[in-house]
């Protein structure tokens, strides 16, 4: 009989899936910046609104189904959830306002690689989740790969302002991942789709006025390519990649999950080689190398945690959090 826990498995693969799939929104970003004049802020209004479409057509679908068993026994209240869909929002906008202000090899370095320091210190003093040798190898290992890979090309230039949204932004997804954590911890993590749904909502919300002073329509002569594009981007790093984050979110150790979510920036820079034709680079194979090794570890120290023990003080292994992102403007 294994002593494995199949729960953290599967919740396992769901963040894999999703930083795989949050690292395809930066193609299609900068496809959709290639066929139009949209901005990051109207395409990021239209990701969250297009992602609250499908999100509600799901739960439609699903709630006609009087035989389908609810995600959660306990939901989570209205205020929790803004509390929710706000620091989606907070993480989104202030990640694109690093970017415009210190570019995006540093904004993305200083986002993601402050937010597994952040969640580490947030999953130690609130929840009791200690870092052991192990997870700060492995922490260590991620932020030297991410640093490698996206820094790699050079260019990069430091602007105090726009490190300060980067921090804002990691403080962000920080916030949001530790409330995961925390309410699958108390089994209150409701429903992911229910969750990713007020988030994408709140942030469509946040978004509007920002994206109409930006240019909310986009002029563009391939308008069915850009259709196309928007719908991919609404769907697959939206609405599912989301849903499945906060499902895995709440199962593991928070510290993990931001590592683990480190497959982002991965998988953005093998669809730029393999789709878009960027040259590979020693920086580039050196980066994911260290990236998927550290991830590696991680997964197999989790999926080594006994089946029903959950992830407190007296855990010696796990590592830190963040958010991803990829070679694009967009998550």
């Amino acid at each position: 009989m294994s002593n494995h826990s199949p729960a953290a498995g599967r919740s396992l693969l769901y963040l894999v899936v999703a930083g795989a799939a949050w690292g395809t929104a930066g193609a299609a970003a900068s496809l959709l910046f290639l066929a139009s004049d949209l901005g990051p802020l109207a395409l990021s209004f239209w990701r969250c609104a297009g992602g609250l479409v499908v999100l509600l057509g799901v739960l439609a679908v699903r709630r006609s189904r009087p035989g389908r068993a609810r995600a959660s026994a306990v939901s989570q209240s209205a205020g929790s959830l803004i509390v929710t869909g706000l620091l989606f929002t907070v993480f989104q906008a202030a990640y694109f306002a690093a970017v415009r202000e210190t570019g995006l090899a540093v904004g993305t370095v200083v986002t993601l690689g402050a937010g597994p320091v952040l969640i580490a210190l947030g999953a130690r003093s609130w929840m009791g989740e200690r870092l052991g040798r192990g997870g700060v190898v492995a922490v260590v290992g991620a932020l030297g790969g991410l640093a490698v890979l996206v820094l790699g090309s050079g260019g990069a230039e430091v602007r105090p302002i726009g490190v300060g949204w980067a921090l804002l932004s990691a403080a962000g997804y920080a916030g949001m991942t530790l409330r995961a954590r925390r309410l699958g911890r108390l089994g209150a993590g409701g429903d992911p789709l229910v969750t990713t749904a007020w988030s994408v909502a709140v942030g469509a919300v946040c978004l509007l006025p920002l994206a109409a002073a930006e240019g909310l329509l986009p002029h563009t002569a391939e308008l069915g390519r850009v259709l196309w594009l928007l719908l991919y981007v609404a769907t697959v790093p939206t609405a599912l990649a989301y849903a499945l984050y906060f499902t895995g979110a709440a199962a593991v150790r928070a510290a993990t999950v931001s590592v683990i979510m480190l497959i982002e920036p991965v998988s953005a820079a093998a669809i730029a080689v393999l789709v878009l034709g960027e040259r590979l680079t020693g920086a580039v194979v050196l980066g994911t190398v260290l990236l998927l090794a550290a991830v590696g570890a991680l997964i197999t120290a989790e999926s080594r945690r006994p089946a029903g023990r959950p992830a407190g003080p007296a855990e010696p292994t796990g590592p830190a959090a963040g958010r991803p992102v990829p070679q694009s403007a967009v998550r």
